[in-house]
């Protein structure tokens, strides 16, 4: 199906780039593992080294190299290029990296990584604009959207993050739980007789926003039901939110600044205002009218913290790395 939808995409585009033909097209890979920490060519060995990391991410790693072996066939020699959601978060060191686990693990990759990368490297780019300075103060972003994490970085650096070795870790989630007692998944194999298989779909499918409400992953369906598991499942993930912007805190030694960010932190104000409602005890105050207006600074009179809703831009990340790899 993939290779169809890009052949008839590739065939609308034709009359366009017949003066200026495709010189590479740029992928989203979700994890780039321990070897690949910057942007690359996207050759078969690279492609099969990539896809054998596939049980990290199964819900993106296979969507993400589904396109690249299509244009493979559909345009032979055309450079793709690589840009992985993992790799802004290089920067993370001991202990930030590190489970609890005896060595032989840490030394075979089993370590946090961390997600949303190619998110994170573009707030990080827009903090500048968004006051001076900014750049170079302690900040948390929250990428608040289907899958959820929070950065904690200064002068652009990845600190730490929510996220670990796979996309389930860290924050509550649409679809998925996010950290969780890993008693409990031994206690569902074990007592309740689940499969591996039925652990990956409860986890990664029927968890989350979803599961604990019973109606919906979508928060803009949650916000506007009058079911009470609706307003249950909300507040948890406010509360979750708000905890995890405290872990954030304490490895950046306080904070002081906040960004929202994903298609939930850039267009929810109700949810922005749970968030730092709980975070008020750290003087995190919002201008309401601003908050529910929408983007840019949002920060209340007597804030200790600056506070900022922006939208993301991925794609333009995208097209800058594929410019830095391939001369163009």
């Amino acid at each position: 199906p993939v290779e169809v939808l890009l052949r008839d995409l590739f065939d609308v585009l034709d009359p366009y780039l017949a003066q200026a033909p495709l010189s590479a097209v740029g992928h989203r890979i979700v994890h780039g593992g321990e070897r690949f920490s910057a942007p690359v060519l996207l050759t078969g060995e690279i492609v099969e080294a990539l896809d054998s990391l596939t049980p990290m991410a199964p819900l993106h790693q296979p969507a993400g190299l589904a396109p690249v072996r299509a244009i493979s066939k559909l345009l032979p020699g055309l450079p793709q290029i690589g840009c992985f959601d993992t790799a802004f978060h290089r920067t993370l060191e001991p202990p930030v990296n590190r489970y609890a686990l005896p060595r032989k693990f840490e030394e075979s990759g089993i370590r946090r990584y961390g997600f949303h990368g190619l998110s994170y490297e573009f707030v990080a780019g827009q903090l500048p604009a968004l006051s001076p300075g900014l750049r170079g103060k302690r900040c948390v972003v929250a990428h608040l959207g289907s899958g959820c994490s929070l950065c904690a970085m200064r002068e652009g650096r990845s600190l730490d993050t929510t996220m670990g070795f796979t996309a389930l870790d860290g924050l509550m989630m649409a679809t998925r739980p996010g950290a969780i007692d890993p008693g409990v998944l031994l206690y569902l194999q074990q007592a309740r007789g689940m499969s591996v298989k039925e652990l990956e779909t409860l986890l990664y499918h029927k968890s989350g926003l979803l599961g604990v409400s019973g109606v919906s992953a979508d928060v803009r369906t949650l916000l506007g039901s009058k079911d009470p598991r609706a307003a249950e499942a909300i507040d948890l993930f406010t509360f979750r939110i708000a905890r995890e912007i405290g872990a954030m805190g304490a490895t950046l030694q306080g904070f002081e600044a906040l960004v929202f960010t994903g298609g939930i932190g850039e267009h929810s104000w109700q949810i922005r205002e749970a968030v730092c409602e709980r975070l008020r005890w750290l003087d995190v105050l919002l201008d309401a009218n601003a908050n529910r207006s929408g983007k840019g600074r949002i920060t209340g009179e007597g804030s200790a913290v600056e506070v900022y809703a922006i939208a993301t831009n991925e794609e333009l990340i995208i097209a800058r790395q594929v410019l830095a790899t391939v001369p163009i």
